[in-house]
């Protein structure tokens, strides 16, 4: 937990992330990544010299239009004393019914992204936290150069200049397997994964190949290309 705690503690430094007076509101969807950002940043909270506000925001899909039962999360929330909103969507029905998108994902993401981010303006947040990694990082980088044929990621500051929001990714130095090794041992209360499409994504795919690649040609494959995000000067990195 110590390692996760100040890798999100460079990253906020790094990128400055984070100043006081902040509003801020994390995208929990209830999965390890975003649980383990609230986590994370009430922890800071206790230990860096900046006074923030902390809100946690779901957006409820209602996959098969039944809505999620979110009560676990809800409670992780009130003990870690944050503000817990759930946002009731009928994304499903959209996606899934009515448009019967056959590769849905980017569409999907769009929308909730959207969602949020306006829901997270109104309750008048200035910044909102993703729960982004550095697996994250790396794959978004091979999924733009395999599938669009550039060197792009997703910066780990963007200021979204139509809400006079700031989107930010404080867990972006810290590995996925950490993450999880960390989410079981403090026992957050992970949610199961709803989406037809969970594990049949293009990013899915590319893990398989960063896989093959670390098992029969290059071990720190993912660190290497980490290494070389942070040295290109694309998207603030």
């Amino acid at each position: 937990m110590k390692t996760l705690t100040r890798k999100t503690i460079s990253a906020i430094k790094t990128y400055q992330m984070i100043e006081n007076g902040d509003k801020i509101a994390v995208n929990l969807s209830g999965g390890k990544d975003s649980l383990m950002l609230v986590y994370i940043l009430c922890e800071i909270k206790k230990c860096l010299c900046l006074s923030f506000d902390l809100i946690a925001i779901t957006l409820d899909m209602c996959f098969e239009n039944k809505c999620t039962d979110f009560s676990q999360v809800s409670s992780f929330c009130k003990m870690l004393g944050v503000s817990h909103y759930i946002k009731v969507s009928l994304l499903w029905d959209l996606i899934f019914v009515k448009r019967k998108e056959k590769s849905p994902c980017s569409l999907c993401s769009k929308i909730k992204k959207g969602i949020l981010n306006d829901f997270a303006t109104r309750l008048g947040c200035n910044k909102v936290a993703l729960g982004h990694h550095f697996d994250d990082a790396v794959e978004t980088l091979l999924l733009n150069l395999f599938y669009n044929g550039t060197f792009e990621c997703f910066s780990p500051v963007t200021y979204l200049s139509r809400r006079n929001l700031t989107a930010i990714r404080p867990m972006i130095f810290c590995k996925e397997s950490r993450i999880l090794s960390c989410a079981k041992e403090i026992g957050l209360p992970v949610l199961e994964k709803l989406c037809p499409f969970d594990g049949k994504s293009k990013r899915e795919s590319v893990k398989k190949i960063l896989k093959v690649i670390e098992s029969t040609l290059c071990p720190d494959i993912k660190d290497k290309l980490f290494h070389a995000l942070t040295k290109s000067g694309i998207s603030k990195w």
